[in-house]
């Protein structure tokens, strides 16, 4: 019985960055709720009782905003990886945590659209040595693509030239605890690290079955900032209604599914939803579009926005452009100058990405 789920969480987010320099991705808000908590929920209505989280340099964040599992009924460990060298190092971490139980394994920034439990329970009828959940893409030079013979996995590639099939690996594996010793066995490969495809091939190789398991509806993966956006959008697509507890004057309109909290208030603006706005948020001679999270503290004051997500505390004021599809982070101050000359003044930090019309 699958009752123990594995998330993978040390990595750093490189290519989040520069809002990841400060901000582990795995709490990044998506529609005003940190990632990781949608896969913590996810594990749970799957029958997952017990979580065990790798983390590194980012625990005290993930703690912060996980804490014990009380909050989803489940009990959350942490299991450190200081010195991050490979996913199969990752879950070789793991092994006390598991003992010999089987247990799912989801990298922390992969969402799916229908859960986990139809996995588990195709695991729970076949009994393999580990299952592997597989996404049909139609760029498999990109991903790590699985090889199936007879209803089984005999192969995995990564990025390969000549791809076998269009099965891409999707992130969530389920393992029996054959695969500890499969991992002993794995060399650093040409970038030192310790590749779980690696210990799977060995698992194979040794006999062991491995099957595939086909994803049914949206998979995202949300390693860039345009995931994000876009994830955001199909959760917010996902509001079946609206729930408008804050301040409303009567210059404004909200249309569509809009969720406000009820320390948030709207004074002479439009929001068409699907929307979230945060606690404490200001939206004021303003136009919010569809698919826009707010979170807490933020002021949208004389301008407009779209299709973006805006974190805590944040302040765009005056401009005279909307903006459209874009990630802003925490405490950040987009306004206008209407004195200035009609130029860009910019402040802008490493691995930052701008475009300006």
């Amino acid at each position: 019985m699958v009752t123990k789920g594995l998330l993978l969480c040390a990595g750093m987010g490189s290519r989040l960055r520069p809002i990841t320099y400060t901000t582990a991705k795995h709490v990044l808000p998506v529609a005003n709720k940190p990632l990781i908590h949608y896969t913590i929920e996810m594990l749970k209505a799957a029958g997952i009782t017990s979580v065990g989280i790798i983390v590194g340099a980012n625990r005290d964040q993930l703690e912060g905003v996980v804490g014990d599992g009380s909050l989803w009924g489940v009990r959350v460990d942490y299991i450190v990886q200081d010195d991050p060298r490979g996913t199969a190092h990752a879950v070789g971490l793991a092994q006390e945590w598991a003992g010999d139980d089987p247990f799912i394994m989801v990298l922390g920034d992969i969402m799916v659209e229908n859960g986990v439990g139809a996995v588990i329970d195709q695991y729970h009828r076949d009994q393999p040595d580990a299952m592997l959940v597989l996404n049909r893409t139609d760029r498999p030079r990109q991903f790590g693509i699985a090889e199936i013979s007879d209803g089984h996995i005999v192969g995995l590639e990564e990025k390969p030239e000549h791809p076998k099939s269009d099965l891409a690996v999707a992130g969530i594996y389920i393992f029996g605890p054959s695969i500890f010793a499969a991992i002993e066995t794995v060399e650093p490969s040409p970038r030192g690290e310790l590749e779980l495809p690696d210990a799977i091939r060995t698992l194979i190789t040794d006999g062991g079955r491995v099957d595939p398991c086909a994803l049914v509806g949206w998979w995202k993966d949300t390693g860039r900032p345009e995931d994000i956006i876009d994830l955001n959008f199909l959760l917010l697509e996902g509001l079946s209604d609206s729930a408008v507890e804050g301040a409303v004057d009567s210059e404004s309109s909200l249309t569509g599914n809009v969720v406000l909290d009820r320390t948030a208030t709207v004074e002479r603006s439009v929001i068409h939803g699907p929307a979230v706005i945060g606690p404490g948020a200001v939206v004021r001679d303003a136009f919010v579009g569809s698919h826009t999270s707010l979170g807490a503290d933020v002021t949208i004051e004389a301008a407009e926005i779209e299709s973006s997500v805006v974190m805590e505390g944040s302040v765009i004021q005056g401009l005279p452009k909307r903006i459209a599809s874009s990630l802003i982070g925490k405490n950040v101050r987009l306004i206008h100058d209407a004195g200035a000359p009609d130029a860009h003044r910019l402040v802008v930090g490493d691995d930052s990405q701008a475009s300006l019309v």
